[in-house]
């Protein structure tokens, strides 16, 4: 699949449910209303959804939410798609909030898994508490020693917050560093409306970049997955820093990825409105053709990029749309 401006679509994110046990600030409101469970594809359709884009050219596949493993069953989908690593798909792998990795660890290498991703964007377990809404940040570390014991690779990914975690950064570094985790800071994106005022916690990465250069030995790093993070060796502690930064520079030029959504919507941009109907000729025949057809109309009008701002003249979300809609 190539879309208009010549890139190569071989990631695709799947968001098997909106639904989280979370409610980060940054995410979405406290009150958030999700989908009837009855909007939702059924696991046996996400199967054939991405057996269709792994027929087309996707060799990655990225499950997330909401919070993935809050979906009833959903290891069953984890093996079912796992049994295709090596016919077609190179890589299967999940981002998470780590509040039911701890159950769920071993299950998830049994299927192929072999890297995931946490969310945690603090170690200190009140502002934990007062960042998730809901969670525990006890809890979420027993599920990411649960990977680590499973043989899991797993990456940190944490929101760099003005006001909130900015100070913390180094301290993750070195926590990391002594579980051989990476470490992934990511802008805050406008999206969704969630009580909370974007421009007031909004942390510019080449700001934190900066000063932690002063403490660590920072390299750029030839790494990469497939995703959108810039990665940086850091000597004192082997492992990596990865950047991701769809403000203050956003990574378009090189977007190979599309995002599905648990109801079979296809965004073709995580910062774009224009989406595609998946779900009604994948319902309408067993006869994959019409799907084949509807995927590659929507690679065909994938847009060059987003045009993210936040500042005091852009303080509205720039889509009404959640980031636990698209997936994360």
């Amino acid at each position: 699949m190539i879309d208009p401006f010549g890139r190569a679509i071989t990631y695709l994110r799947v968001s098997v449910t909106d639904r989280c046990d979370f409610r980060c600030v940054y995410c979405m409101s406290e009150d958030m209303e999700f989908l009837p469970k009855s909007d939702l594809l059924s696991l046996e359709e996400m199967e054939r959804l991405c057996a269709a884009f792994i027929r087309q050219g996707v060799t990655r596949l990225r499950l997330t939410g909401g919070e993935p493993l809050v979906r009833r069953d959903v290891m069953r989908l984890i093996e079912r798609l796992g049994a295709r690593l090596g016919d077609g798909l190179d890589e299967l792998t999940l981002t998470t909030n780590g509040s039911q990795l701890a159950r769920h660890a071993a299950g998830l290498v049994r299927a192929g898994m072999r890297r995931i991703n946490v969310s945690i964007d603090t170690l200190d377990a009140e502002k934990f508490a007062a960042i998730t809404r809901w969670g525990k940040l006890p809890a979420v570390l027993d599920g990411v020693m649960a990977a680590k014991q499973a043989g899991l690779a797993v990456k940190i990914n944490a929101v760099a917050l003005r006001g909130v975690n900015e100070h913390e950064f180094d301290g993750m570094i070195a926590f990391c560093g002594q579980h051989g985790f990476d470490l992934c800071l990511i802008e805050t994106m406008p999206l969704g409306e969630t009580g909370i005022d974007r421009n007031e916690h909004y942390l510019p990465l080449s700001t934190v970049r900066a000063g932690l250069a002063r403490n660590w030995t920072l390299t750029p790093s030839a790494y990469a997955t497939g995703g959108p993070a810039r990665y940086f060796d850091i000597a004192e502690t082997g492992r990596r820093l990865g950047l991701i930064t769809p403000l203050t520079h956003n990574f378009c030029e090189g977007c190979n990825r599309v995002r599905l959504t648990c109801t079979g919507t296809l965004y073709m941009c995580l910062g774009q409105d224009d989406a595609a109907d998946l779900r009604t000729p994948l319902r309408r025949s067993s006869d994959d053709s019409a799907l084949d057809a509807a995927i590659m109309s929507a690679i065909a009008r994938k847009p060059k990029g987003h045009d993210f701002i936040i500042d005091r003249d852009h303080a509205r979300p720039a889509l009404t749309r959640h980031m636990s809609v698209t997936g994360g």
